[in-house]
């Protein structure tokens, strides 16, 4: 089973014990505020949401970790990879993404998770592009993609809920020119 160690945080699979905490982020209208249409999700549509992470993983070889505080053992939210299904004019792609609750903002954990999921996306999924998709207006992701060597490719809309996004991406040797030292 993959765990990743990053100084402070965690990266591993989906526990039962992890449904809750998840969906008390999920919960938070301003965790979501940039995640689809900002709804957000009670502990059914979050048990849901997790066991299709799990499937995920099963299928691809890769998947969203849940992202766990390394001082505390508390559950921070996630970060991973995923095929981006919902927009179909990116695919084939990966992207990578991350959630974490408002108490964990503003720290550099959103960072610190996203530069060990790319690193694990290039260097053990072998993987050789990753595309990240960002709510236009969601400035804090946008800088984020920025900061891990991303770079914008697109302005489209998506499909599901009619927002405008940004398809930010890097390649395996981007990453390794820019990436793989930061």
């Amino acid at each position: 089973m993959t765990v990743i160690r990053t100084p402070r945080l965690v990266l591993r699979r989906w526990r039962e014990e992890d449904v809750e905490p998840l969906a008390a982020v999920n919960a938070d209208p301003e965790v979501m505020r940039w995640i689809g249409d900002g709804s957000v999700r009670d502990v059914e549509r979050t048990r849901a949401g997790v066991e299709e992470m799990e499937r995920e993983w099963e299928a691809e070889g890769f998947g969203l970790f849940a992202v766990e505080v390394r001082a505390t053992g508390e559950l921070a939210g996630f970060a991973g990879l995923s095929v981006p299904r919902f927009l179909p004019e990116v695919m084939p792609a990966v992207e990578a993404g991350w959630r974490l609750g408002k108490r964990f903002w503003g720290r550099g954990l959103a960072g610190e998770a996203a530069a060990a999921v790319l690193r694990f996306g290039f260097l053990e999924c072998g993987l050789d592009r990753v595309v990240s998709i960002v709510q236009v207006g969601n400035d804090a992701s946008e800088r984020l993609v920025r900061r891990l060597g991303m770079r914008c490719e697109r302005e489209t809309v998506d499909p599901s809920c009619g927002r405008p996004v940004r398809v930010h991406a890097i390649t395996g040797t981007e990453y390794t020119e820019y990436g793989a030292t930061r």
